[in-house]
């Protein structure tokens, strides 16, 4: 979900450098998520989330090595509090039993949030510029899309019994 951005103001320099804070939103969520999935003894799952996390990362670092070689270190004008959830996945959607599937299915619907995203925003962008990386950054999140859809089509299908079916509820120390 996008905050207080005006698409049709955007130079490049701001669209990279929101591109960037997209994408370390999701490499910290996912790095959340595989902490929170060792501390629940779930390690395919925080193995999956390392993963993400890592993908996350690395597509971080490329823009932001585009960003300065086109702007150097002029400052950062978007902050962090103007997007929210844009591909990280959602908090809710994690679990303490969480099965190989599920966590897939969870980076599928991040990765259709990106995509949505934007897409949704490029009607609204001006700047030739700034509309090539956004058709770029959306195409991108096509091919995440394929990766995932490739590691769930390879998955069995979950136990249909909730997991949390099976969480302790806490209890006094």
């Amino acid at each position: 979900m996008a905050k207080e951005i005006d698409f049709a103001a955007l130079t490049l320099q701001d669209a990279l450098d929101l591109a960037v804070l997209i994408e370390d939103d999701a490499k910290d969520r996912y790095q959340e998520f595989a902490e929170q999935m060792d501390a629940c003894f779930t390690p395919e799952a925080a193995r999956f989330f390392r993963f993400m996390s890592d993908n996350e990362a690395k597509h971080g670092r490329e823009l932001r090595t585009r960003r300065e070689a086109l702007f150097g270190d002029l400052p950062v004008k978007v902050r962090r509090s103007m997007i929210w959830e844009v591909e990280a996945p959602a908090y809710e959607r994690a679990r303490s039993f969480i099965s190989p599937r599920r966590v897939l299915e969870i980076a599928m619907e991040a990765e259709i949030k990106a995509h949505d995203f934007f897409a949704a925003a490029i009607p609204h962008l001006v700047d030739p510029g700034v509309k090539a990386l956004f058709e770029e950054l959306r195409l991108e999140e096509v091919e995440h899309r394929e990766l995932v859809a490739k590691e769930l089509r390879k998955q069995p299908p979950d136990d249909p019994r909730d997991p949390d079916d099976f969480v302790d509820e806490p209890t006094e120390m």
